[in-house]
């Protein structure tokens, strides 16, 4: 984790040294940019209702998360590496500080009307008790979903390609009619397999990003 904070930090000071960078940007001012209009795009479009001075509090809080876990998810595929995210303590760790932060900024700006989030619009109030309960709960278990979704995807795929380049290594091995098949084939499988993984690091820091937008706009919105 501190490594993917050194690499972020020094990236964006390389990037914003002299005032904002460059004219004609490079590659790293490039990366940054999109970066930064990405998450802007994002926060405006997931978030309603709000003028664009106040979603601009949000910005680089969101901006923060999405940078870390877009560099800290990938750090797996390193060769002897180590994946953060594939361990449940911190995955949960982090969706629980965003999830409470979230119910922080929905008592500030409804105060005590936040708890009317649970209670539907034209719900009876035979019915009332039932569906507050399950409203509570589902809203709770955001935190857990935040939390799992990321951690399973990290897990999995990243145990997949481990245990198939072992596999792929024992079979390299092999001399036998099969040469091709036995040797070649699982190497073709792991490339192929380790392309998508690596889609699939990034996809989750934007599912996240979204999710965390979605849940704040519920907040602010009362949805």
């Amino acid at each position: 984790m501190l490594l993917t904070l050194v690499l972020v930090l020094v990236g964006f000071f390389v990037v914003t040294k002299k005032g904002g960078g460059k004219s004609v940007p490079n590659a790293l001012q490039s990366l940054v940019d999109q970066i930064y209009d990405f998450v802007l795009n994002l926060v405006n479009e997931q978030i309603g209702s709000l003028s664009g001075n106040v979603k601009q509090k949000f910005f680089p809080r969101i901006s923060v998360t999405f940078t870390f876990s877009l560099f800290r998810n990938p750090q797996g595929m390193i060769p002897f590496s180590f994946t953060v995210t594939s361990h449940f303590l911190i995955t949960l760790a982090l969706s629980f500080s965003i999830f409470i932060g979230i119910t922080i900024v929905g008592f500030q700006r409804h105060g005590l009307y936040f708890f009317s989030f649970l209670l539907p619009a034209g719900v009876p109030l035979a019915l009332a008790p039932f569906l507050v309960l399950l409203e509570l709960i589902s809203y709770c278990f955001r935190a857990l979903i935040l939390g799992i979704r990321l951690f399973a995807n990290m897990m999995v795929g990243h145990s997949l390609v481990k245990i198939l380049s072992g596999f792929a290594w024992t079979m390299l091995f092999l001399n036998n009619i099969f040469y091709f098949i036995g040797d070649r084939g699982p190497l073709f499988i792991i490339l192929a397999l380790t392309g998508l993984e690596l889609g699939v690091a990034i996809s989750q820091a934007h599912v996240s990003t979204i999710s965390i937008c979605i849940y704040l706009n519920d907040a602010i919105n009362l949805h």
